[in-house]
């Protein structure tokens, strides 16, 4: 709804300064779908197949051992590497292989340099250096560094400075489109109250300003009334105490997603990227810093900054995605008007689907563990960077715990030294918060990618077999997340624990007889998590990467003969 009211002013008055990056590809793939053949779908069907039931066979039946590590594949030699702390690690699954492929080698390589940094340059350093220390404490935690694993020192002590990197990298890409913040904070008065009827022009209708309006009110206003729910739900606030948090609270929100909504779209009209996570992250400070201030803290501050946080990065994400549905439709000859209702409708869509496949995920995969006695990330299965990093964040300024400052700074600094060495920081400062196991699964994609892009014998062959990497990539990606919501039905209680008869290499124990014994499908395969095991999973994953070069020939053929006709 923000961003209706200067929908004009960007596809419309500022036509032709505007690139439109993505927008401008995505029209030239409409304008030309018409004449496109049959192999475009074809592609992406079999990529979706690959890549689900690869992915399938890896989760659900356990048919071999994803994890590869060198501690393991190298034998003796990797053990002797794993008592420095040196150890290699990919997770080789279709989802992460087909990220890289979208991703590319460029940023792959520098995602996976953050990674080596991480935990072959900076873990193996600080074991050596700690391992002769007694046991000390450190930010409410005890260690001794001698008897930690490579993994427990990186979540201990490189992984808030990976954290402090993000921050800093999202801070940094915040500053460099200082021009287009300041150039937009005044966009979001445009354009309210100067629309005094509908235009005869098809192509100019928008959805009534008294619409708009209303609606913006409407969703603010039930924001504000949730924040006084949550409020009085903690009993030391009083019924006054609740509504001036739930004022506060609201006015922010909106004030935040209605100087902030432009700055999305605007970024996406001249880069075509969206700097959602930085902003989130200043949103969320700044609502945990004002609600501190005025006496929220707790659970019940957390929530409120955080739905601020959603409610914002939501604003964000969408404005930045319907900014150039409009520029698309203004060149295709759309009516605003349907676009802005079906946008509506697939918002309610996306929101259900959500509400329903998050619980999902959580009770088939867990995205808290138990660790030492306490529940930590499930950094291995579902990683979440940017959630994790925020509610470090938030929780450090709500609740006055001791957080490892030091540790963010050395992060900050590492993030502009890497900005000053003219290379991408967030991508960089996302490989050192990221496990190496999904980074290095990562590379492999995009070195495939490469590699396929530069095969052939003629310029034509290779251009074509260089366009089918977007199409076999997102379908591969659909295909594993599809059948991945499948494979957490089969985790469920309601399904009667089903994986546990289904899976090979690995015991599932959720469910205990009468007399609280573990009830197992069968025993799991003692081979699995030794060498066969790994060395299954490192030649599927070969054979994933050949099937993938040769679904791009397959595609560049389909596509060259369709050309010809």
């Amino acid at each position: 709804m923000l961003i209706i009211p200067i929908r004009k002013y960007f596809v419309r008055d500022r036509h032709g300064e505007l690139p439109f990056p993505e927008g401008t590809a995505t029209t030239e793939i409409l304008v030309s779908g018409e004449s496109s053949g049959g192999g475009a779908g074809k592609i992406l069907v079999a990529s979706f197949c690959l890549g689900g039931v690869y992915d399938f066979l890896v989760e659900t039946f356990h048919a071999w051992n994803p994890s590869l590590t060198t501690k393991v594949l190298l034998g003796r030699a990797g053990q002797w590497l794993d008592g420095f702390r040196l150890e290699l690690k990919m997770t080789s699954i279709a989802a992460l292989f087909g990220l890289g492929y979208i991703i590319g080698l460029k940023y792959s390589a520098i995602i996976f340099a953050g990674s080596v940094l991480a935990y072959l340059v900076m873990v193996p350093m600080l074991f050596l250096i700690g391992q002769h220390l007694p046991e000390f404490t450190y930010a409410d935690g005890v260690y001794h560094i001698a008897n930690m694993s490579g993994s427990d020192i990186f979540g201990a002590f490189i992984k808030p400075i990976g954290i402090g990197a993000i921050a800093v990298a999202g801070i940094i890409g915040l500053i460099r489109m200082g021009k287009i913040i300041v150039s937009s904070l005044s966009l979001g008065f445009k354009g309210i109250g100067k629309q005094k009827g509908a235009s005869a022009l098809r192509t100019d209708w928008d959805m009534k300003p008294s619409t708009v309006l209303l609606t913006q009110l409407g969703a603010t206003l039930l924001m504000g009334v949730l924040f006084f729910v949550v409020c009085m739900q903690q009993s030391e606030y009083s019924v006054t105490q609740s509504l001036i948090y739930s004022l506060i609270g609201m006015v922010i929100a909106f004030l935040l997603c209605f100087l902030f909504t432009p700055v999305a779209a605007e970024a996406i009209a001249i880069v075509g990227v969206n700097p959602v996570s930085g902003m989130t992250l200043v949103t969320v400070v700044i609502s945990s810093l004002v609600m501190a201030a005025v006496g929220l803290f707790g659970n019940a501050g957390i929530f409120v900054a955080l739905i601020i946080g959603t409610a914002v990065c939501t604003a964000l994400s969408t404005s930045g995605a319907l900014i150039s549905d409009f520029k698309i439709g203004y060149w295709v000859g759309a009516t605003p008007r349907n676009q802005e209702i079906w946008k509506f409708v697939g918002l309610a869509v996306a929101a259900l689907v959500v509400s329903l496949v998050i619980p999902l995920m959580d009770q088939g995969y867990h995205f808290l563990i138990e660790k030492g006695g306490h529940l930590v990330s499930n950094e291995e299965v579902l990683p979440a960077p940017q959630a994790n990093m925020i509610a470090a964040v938030v929780r450090g300024l709500m609740t006055g715990g001791e957080q490892p400052y030091l540790l963010y700074a050395l992060g900050g600094l590492i993030a502009i030294l890497v900005t000053m060495a003219g290379i991408p920081t967030l991508a960089f400062a996302l490989g050192m918060y990221l496990p190496i196991s999904l980074t290095s699964a990562q590379l492999v994609g995009g070195f495939v990618a490469w590699f396929v892009a530069r095969s052939g014998g003629s310029d034509r062959v290779r251009e074509a077999r260089k366009s089918q990497g977007m199409l076999i990539a997102s379908g591969m990606m659909a295909g594993a997340a599809i059948f991945g919501i499948i494979s957490a039905v089969l985790r469920l209680k309601e399904t009667g624990f089903a994986i546990k008869h289904l899976s090979i290499g690995v015991n599932f124990l959720e469910e205990t007889s009468s007399t609280g014994e573990p009830i197992l499908g069968h025993k799991a395969a003692e081979w699995f998590a030794g060498f066969t095991g790994q060395a299954m999973g490192l030649a599927m994953f070969l054979v994933l990467i050949a099937c993938t070069y040769l679904l791009a020939r397959w595609g560049a053929k389909m596509q060259m003969k369709e050309e010809e006709e």
